[in-house]
């Protein structure tokens, strides 16, 4: 079907036709394109902005499900490709070691593997490791992966007693405070101005805190957040290898820029120096991790302190139906707040879809079986339990699920355990198929193994794998679990290259290692929506939806509300099809049935009523270009006159009112039957195009359009939610309308 107001397309094989998808839904193992405008196909015409923009800043706003990642990789493979970019002069910087191996892969299908793409972290590590002995001297200190037992021994020392969570909370504190450069003796101040709720006194955390520090000293240890702080420092202090590492890197990319800290920040400024060859994307309607430092600032300031750049949105959402991306619509169009302020409406580019289902349940453990119950089903319908996922806010409600999904033997994985290639199963496993790609022809387990499917299943038989899975839940399951996912990367392996060999597979799962690309494993996926970030499934189950847990009980300012909100938004847009949205009335069977249902759901669940009204989004997809960069030029500010109620002469700041051109209880002169005929029209639209109603056109455009009465396309253009392209389908149409004239009828009668 044809996106949200745009006309049916030819055949031939374009963008429009749903070939810019997901990485889950990229060919596993493809060719690198011929040549550099090769690495342009498929792209839609933002996103080709977004490759094409290479020189001087690019800021991307990328809303869920718009293809980001896939912009900015084929940015840089077009640009090592066609010679304007070294691969060796670019260092591409996200947040995850998934992230960053996607990328990788990415870049390696493109035919760019050379480019550096990592972590914050571990660039700035490996660039400590190499400077260390020139600028420090001496051995390097160890880096610990768990600082948790420095900070008890800590408040140990300082005779402060700590619990459990009291322990893991005290530990965020100073996390929090070096990524935002705050030292011990400022801890107290700055955590009451950034709004901040202390699990101790201030003044307890800030003793704690001083006497970590010392301690890492003592011990000759540092930790994440130190390899930022003294890589920083050693760039600030010896300009002479500031020089050497900006003749390194010569151009930069940010993925999930919204979630830099004012460190990363700065680091990211130092490496820089006073050039402008930075790309950042990101999307403030996804900032969830405020509480680790993150700020949404930094993105929303980049014009500000960069008034030469190109700022490209992207809106086309491929990855949800229009029911998905409606409500995820309606989520932010309820917010407040900066970031609310700079959302991005979404625009479905995928056939019409079911619409959420929404479920109260009596108890959790009702909503867990219940949960377990409609997987079952689907499992049964034919959706791979690895396109299923339940999602939840916080890790404590994972129990009843893992339980409840063993009881009617469905297979699941926790989301946020070890990385695939981590596991010792899978180690064992490598070591095994490399010994037998080595040593294969005197080993009798491959007699009877005729292609390489069948040599990796003999191999790893004797790891543990089985042709039925193990009953249950738990270990053994998940190790078989493993096994059956290297099992499954085989078959597709052999099915994509011809005459591949165990060395050949084991060549690419040491490729996949490094880039950290797992295989899909086959079960359903439980995780927190903070660890959902970034992933995707044909059907999501958000569950837990209640006042209390959503927002949580602690969420307490309105900032901490609106985070809540927008963590909600990543889950809705998890989903490509099927959405589940689940609540309960109380925690345990028999319990006083006292929850009700999200404040986020109201006016969007059926049976509920908005308490808030917004403002209609920010901007459409589309390119912004940025000020000429040369000193002399200031930047140009465009003069945007008040809109004006045309009745009484009010100011409009609604997006409402503002397409009405009136306040919203000023008298109307529109003309009802018009009106009418405008509805019925739309919906004949609608159906024809498979698209809710709104994506013609919103009930407000109808009731500007019959207010005006417009007799002319120029007219019609005039009005706030006729855009260039509908006017192009639609504009005919609607002026015959306001004619008062009869549309032709099609051959179907409509």
């Amino acid at each position: 079907m044809p996106a949200c107001g745009q006309p049916a397309q030819p055949s031939p094989a374009t963008w429009q036709h749903g070939h810019v998808t997901a990485a889950t839904h990229s060919t596993l193992f493809p060719q690198a394109p011929d040549t550099a405008d090769a690495v342009l196909d498929g792209l839609d015409p933002e996103q080709r902005e977004v490759a094409t923009a290479l020189h001087g800043p690019v800021c991307v706003l990328a809303g869920a499900g718009t293809g980001k990642t896939r912009a900015i990789t084929h940015r840089i493979a077009y640009g090592v490709r066609a010679g304007i970019l070294q691969s060796s002069s670019v260092l591409a910087v996200t947040f995850t070691n998934r992230a960053a191996g996607e990328m990788r892969g990415r870049l390696r299908q493109l035919g760019a593997a050379g480019v550096q793409a990592r972590t914050f972290h571990s660039a700035a590590l490996r660039q400590l490791q190499y400077f260390w002995p020139k600028a420090i001297g001496g051995s390097m200190p160890r880096l610990v992966d768990r600082k948790i037992q420095l900070v008890a021994d800590a408040a140990a020392a300082c005779r402060i007693r700590l619990d459990r969570n009291e322990l893991r909370d005290v530990t965020a504190e100073i996390e929090w405070s070096k990524v935002t450069q705050t030292v011990p003796a400022d801890y107290a101040p700055a955590a009451a101005k950034a709004g901040r709720e202390a699990p101790r006194d201030p003044a307890e955390i800030a003793q704690i805190y001083n006497v970590y520090e010392d301690l890492k000293r003592d011990r000759s240890v540092m930790d994440f957040e130190d390899v930022l702080l003294l890589t920083v420092a050693i760039l600030q202090d010896r300009h002479d290898i500031a020089d050497q590492v900006r003749s390194q890197y010569q151009h930069f990319v940010v993925d999930e820029y919204q979630d830099v800290s004012p460190l990363q920040q700065r680091l990211l400024e130092l490496w820089l120096g006073e050039r402008d060859n930075l790309c950042v994307v990101g999307d403030a309607s996804q900032t969830i991790y405020s509480f680790t430092g993150a700020t949404p600032d930094h993105l929303l300031d980049f014009r500000t302190r960069h008034p030469g750049a190109t700022v490209v949105k992207l809106v086309r959402d491929y990855r949800s139906t229009p029911q998905v991306v409606h409500l995820a619509n309606g989520l932010l169009a309820q917010a407040s707040g900066r970031a609310a302020d700079h959302r991005l409406e979404l625009i479905s580019q995928r056939d019409a879809g079911p619409e959420p289902v929404y479920t109260e349940y009596t108890d959790e453990p009702a909503e867990a079986e219940g949960a377990a119950r409609r997987i079952r089903e689907l499992m049964a319908s034919g959706v791979p339990a690895s396109e299923i996922a339940i999602l939840f806010r916080t890790n404590s409600q994972s129990e009843s699920y893992e339980q409840a999904l063993a009881d009617v033997g469905v297979p699941y994985q926790l989301r946020g355990a070890e990385r695939f290639f981590d596991r010792p199963e899978v180690r064992k496993a490598g070591v095994a198929l490399r010994g037998a790609a080595r040593f294969g022809g005197n080993d009798t387990l491959l007699d009877d193994a005729v292609d390489l499917p069948s040599q990796v299943r003999a191999v790893l038989s004797g790891e543990g794998w089985t042709t039925q899975p193990p009953a249950g839940s738990g270990a053994v399951r998940e190790r078989w679990e493993s096994l059956a996912a290297l099992v499954n990367l085989a078959q597709d392996f052999a099915a994509a290259k011809t005459g591949a060999t165990l060395a050949d597979l084991v060549a690419e799962l040491d490729e996949r290692a490094n880039a950290q690309h797992a295989p899909t494993v086959q079960g359903v996926t439980l995780a927190s929506l903070h660890s959902a970030k970034g992933l995707e499934w044909d059907v999501v189950f958000l569950v837990g939806v209640a006042e209390g847990m959503m927002p949580i009980t602690y969420a307490k300012t309105d900032e901490q509300v609106e985070e809540e909100r927008r963590l909600l938004y990543v889950g809705v847009t998890r989903a490509r099809r099927h959405l589940h949205v689940s609540w309960s009335l109380t925690r345990a069977p028999g319990g006083r049935p006292n929850r009700r249902p999200s404040r986020f759901l109201d006016g969007l669940r059926p049976g509920s009523t908005a308490t808030v009204g917004r403002a209609a989004a920010r901007g459409s997809g589309g390119v912004e270009r940025g000020f000429t960069s040369r000193p002399d030029a200031a930047p140009r500010r465009t003069q945007r006159s008040p809109a004006r109620c045309r009745v009484c002469g009010r100011t409009l700041t609604d997006a409402g009112e503002m397409k009405l051109m009136r306040c919203e209880d000023c008298p109307s002169d529109m003309d009802e039957g018009l009106y009418e005929r405008l509805r019925e029209w739309r919906g004949v639209q609608a159906r024809l195009s498979g698209q809710p109603d709104f994506c013609v056109f919103t009930d407000k455009t109808l009731m500007a359009i019959a207010e005006t009465e417009p007799t002319t396309p120029d007219e019609l253009s005039r009005i706030p939610g006729v855009l260039k392209r509908k006017l192009d389908r639609y504009g005919d149409d609607v002026l015959t309308i306001c004619a008062g004239q009869e549309l032709e009828q099609g051959p179907d009668g409509e």
